[in-house]
């Protein structure tokens, strides 16, 4: 079950104390204890539905779409001063998620009549294990790597120790900021599936800005879930793929004149549909 969300739940600072905290501080585990659930007892929770809050999941991803997506990683803290881990132990909002791509992937089966059951099959799971699974542990592995390295505060007191940033937490960034991607790139393009696939100018910017805005708010949401770590310093550095994107973008419009812009979603449908 995930914990409630306490909106008055401030980061922790230096000056804090554990006479004057109201939930149990845990700072003097050893660092190796922050991450107490195996990715393997994750992946077990996830066959048992009674094991999973679903509702939760779905307040959660209701947050990450709404102007204040950093809430969610509120409960991250809370998670940590409690159980001592900032990562989900409730799997249902991976499970969900896997739900929400495998029929996503039927409709768009159907919708570009794929002759065979076989072939559905292999698309649904190309989905699910490089576009949601393959490119989340990259991105998390990346994350975490870069979070631990190079981003790591200097300062330390007595009463809290090093931390480190846990994987399973690292890719539950990575679900959180694939939410509005999955509604945009797998929802809203579904319905707008006769305009992007055109070869005009206004088929190029309706698909490349659906594109832009997707990846721009997963790298914007992946910015708050690090920064929400008090531990970390120079968060800005997870925005910086931003700007690569917005480049792209420009280019796009830029070039079409002289025929070097490119339609993603055309692109997308060539390598996955065509014979």
């Amino acid at each position: 079950m995930a914990a409630p969300e306490n909106p008055k739940m401030q980061r922790p600072t230096k000056a804090s104390s554990r006479g004057t905290s109201p939930l149990p501080y845990l700072g003097d585990a050893s660092s190796h204890l922050s991450a107490t659930l195996t990715p393997q007892q994750y992946l077990q929770r996830m066959t048992d539905l009674q094991q999973m809050d679903l509702q939760s999941a779905v307040d959660q991803m209701r947050t990450l779409l709404s102007f204040y997506p950093q809430r969610v990683y509120k409960m991250a803290y809370y998670r940590k001063q409690t159980k001592n881990h900032w990562a989900r132990d409730d799997p249902g909002f991976c499970f969900l998620q896997v739900v929400m791509i495998l029929a996503s992937s039927i409709a768009y089966g159907f919708a570009f009549r794929i002759a065979s059951f076989s072939a559905i099959i292999g698309f649904v799971t190309k989905s699910i294990l490089i576009h949601w699974l393959g490119f989340g542990v990259v991105m998390a592995s990346v994350g975490r790597l870069i979070a631990n390295q190079h981003l790591m505060t200097t300062a330390t007191s007595s009463s809290h120790v090093k931390q480190n940033v846990e994987w399973l937490y690292a890719f539950d960034v990575h679900c959180n900021a694939f939410v509005p991607l999955f509604v945009l790139l797998y929802g809203v393009q579904f319905f707008l599936l006769p305009i992007v696939l055109g070869t005009s100018l206004l088929s190029l910017g309706v698909s490349n800005t659906l594109f832009a805005v997707a990846f721009g708010w997963y790298f914007y949401i992946t910015h708050l879930g690090y920064r929400a770590l008090p531990f970390l310093s120079n968060t800005e550095v997870f925005l910086f793929p931003i700007a690569a994107v917005l480049v792209l973008y420009v280019f796009n419009f830029v070039g079409y004149p002289f025929g070097l812009g490119f339609n993603a979603s055309r692109i997308i449908a060539y390598v996955y549909f065509e014979d």
